[in-house]
């Protein structure tokens, strides 16, 4: 059996894994995580093996489809991954990137074929049929589990310990969205989803192995900065000390940054069209898409080791006299160091805050990119909000900080804020790309051992409003009293059973098929309050109310099957606290088996 780890990312997707002990009691080291090769169509007809699967999806035009077979399937009408990549450059309209950053836009419908969001006719006369973010993220998993199992016949992925990552930052809509895609791609249902940033310190301690303790000392803080293609997460691990035995803490997570790889790209685009235009090329919007994926590779080639002074970018011709043709234009490597640099990680004061400029009343819609790129600013502002914490350690992730130039930037800033620079935990460049697949493997392997877990429990105690029964006085609601669910410092991925024999009558009901308001409750300052526990007055201090949840329970789902709507149906409580933060509440019924779950985010500010 394995523990498999895999990167949904916004730019390239990875699959990682190490084995497991037969033993589930063996608590010792796991194995060292290795990264898995995809096989994956790099041209028509020639499949090749790559460390990881670009996140592109290539709604390939009919005639391409024989070229598009895979070793475990036939022609296909769509690529994933390194040729879908390349064809984006050629065919801006039939390929999808970015869906991860889709997957996270409460503003849109992200079940509905929305994507390729700029695509209208193809440039031929001919529609392309869209895809939902929801079902491009599917492909991509599905394609990884295909390899998977493609590679390991008597091991099916169905049967492994599979952990997916999403961004921290990633409510739990999207999370829901997130688990919905891998259900589609045939993985296990009990399959776990982790944050990326941990993800990356899991990679870090999997590496270092029990040597991680000589990097760090009670009292540590560690920053990890997550900037990936689409997105950017910010969280803050403590480091105390516990009976003699280090216990690492993720006291703080970021709120959800859509900034990243995919704005410089298009930063350098916008600066490569103004070089066309001066050269007297005007790119109409089809050529503009094209431009911005063939600015990717230009981007990175230009930021790494070695680069040279100049790097080409071209776009297929579209005028009369250029079709079949390429307009190119040569982009100096000082230019897209500046833009970069000071456009994305300018050196800013601690207290900078990042810039709230006040839109149209009406926009264009599409991903609400941050309205000010500079994600130093970003991060200042995260850093005052926790000034309990000062970080003394710094893990860096994501394929931008390949580059040494954006990683000295970083540094030098975070050296100016603080009171001595943070000590930087190294790590090859190249494995930037593979650390939160890898991180996934060795987390799953550790769950399953009993080794070295990230502590996150909640920051608040929760409480769920219960209605007092008794008669309807005209104009005064019915009282209400608070019942404790989650007590202060619930460890993530635990749960527990909430007694409600000592409510008023000795239970509590759920009322089903109708409209129904469930009121939660928080409180940061009643750390003795344990499940069960009943409040029937509270001060505005103690307890705060959190967002309701409105819903109508399905009366349907009770064990007697015979509930109908205004029925209240005798329940008892179940709390678990997931890996990611949600609370989930189940209400089970007591003479059936009915069951009602409701969830929110317990990190939600």
């Amino acid at each position: 059996m394995y523990s498999v780890g895999i990167d949904l990312g916004t730019t390239n997707s990875v699959l990682a894994a190490c084995a497991l002990s037969e033993d589930a009691g063996d608590d010792g080291p796991p194995d060292a995580p290795a990264v898995l090769p995809v096989p994956q169509v790099v041209a028509a007809g020639i499949v090749e093996s790559r460390d990881a699967l670009p996140s592109f999806c290539l709604l390939a035009p009919e005639n391409e489809a024989e070229g598009l077979a895979l070793p475990w399937a036939g022609p296909h009408d769509y690529a994933v991954g390194e040729y879908a990549r390349r064809r984006a450059a050629e065919l801006p309209d039939r390929v999808v990137g970015t869906a991860k950053s889709w997957l996270g836009h409460a503003g849109v419908d992200r079940r509905q074929p929305i994507l390729p969001w700029d695509a209208g006719s193809s440039g031929t006369g001919a529609e392309v049929e869209k895809i939902s973010p929801v079902e491009a993220s599917a492909r991509y998993l599905r394609h990884l589990g295909a390899a998977w199992n493609d590679a390991h016949p008597d091991d099916p992925l169905g049967e492994q310990a599979v952990t997916l990552t999403v961004p921290a930052s990633f409510d739990a809509a999207a999370r829901d969205l997130t688990r919905d895609a891998a259900r589609e791609a045939g993985f296990p249902a009990d399959l776990v989803l982790l944050e990326e940033p941990q993800a990356a310190v899991y990679a870090h301690l999997a590496d270092r192995g029990e040597d991680w303790r000589k990097d760090l000392s009670p009292g540590d803080a560690l920053l990890v900065v997550d900037v990936g293609g689409g997105t950017t997460d910010f969280s803050l691990v403590s480091v105390a000390d516990a009976d003699g035995d280090l216990e690492l803490e993720r006291v703080a997570v970021g709120r959800h940054l859509l900034v990243g790889g995919d704005n410089m790209d298009l930063a350098v685009a916008h600066h490569a069209a103004e070089l066309l235009q001066e050269k007297g090329v005007t790119l109409d919007p089809w050529q503009s898409v094209a431009l911005w994926h063939a600015c990717r590779t230009a981007k990175e080639t230009l930021l790494g080791e070695d680069a040279p002074e100049h790097a080409p970018v071209a776009v297929l011709g579209r005028g009369r006299k250029l079709i079949g043709g390429t307009v190119s234009v040569e982009l100096p490597a000082e230019d897209v160091r500046r833009l970069v640099l000071d456009g994305f990680f300018p050196q800013v004061a601690a207290d900078m805050q990042p810039q709230a400029t006040t839109g149209g009343g009406f926009v264009q819609l599409g991903l609400p990119y941050e309205n000010d790129p500079a994600v130093t600013k970003h991060l200042a502002a995260f850093l005052a909000q926790h000034p309990d914490v000062t970080p003394t350690h710094l893990l860096l992730n994501g394929g931008v900080f390949r580059s040494a130039p954006l990683r000295d930037r970083l540094r030098e800033t975070l050296a100016s804020w603080l009171p001595s620079a943070p000590t930087l935990l190294e790590r090859p460049a190249a494995a930037l790309d593979h650390a939160v697949a890898r991180g996934a493997a060795f987390y799953g392997a550790t769950k399953r051992s009993g080794g070295m877990r990230i502590r996150g429990g909640t920051g608040r105690s929760y409480y769920v409003g219960i209605e007092t029964a008794g008669l309807a006085i005209p104009g005064a609601p019915r009282p209400l009293s608070a019942l404790c669910v989650v007590p202060r410092g619930m460890e993530e991925g635990t749960e527990t059973e909430v007694p409600v024999e000592r409510l008023p009558g000795g239970g509590v009901g759920v009322t089903v098929g109708r409209p129904a308001r469930f009121r939660f409750f928080a409180s940061p300052n009643r750390p003795d309050d344990v499940p069960g526990d009943l409040l029937t007055r509270w001060s505005e201090d103690e307890l705060e109310e959190t967002d309701p949840i409105e819903t109508t329970l399905n009366p349907a789902a009770a064990g007697s099957g015979d509930a109908v709507e205004g029925d209240v149906i005798p329940v008892n409580f179940h709390a678990a606290v997931t890996e990611l933060g949600e609370l989930s509440l189940s209400a089970r019924q007591t003479n059936g088996e009915g069951r009602w779950t409701l969830g929110f985010d317990v990190r939600d500010e």
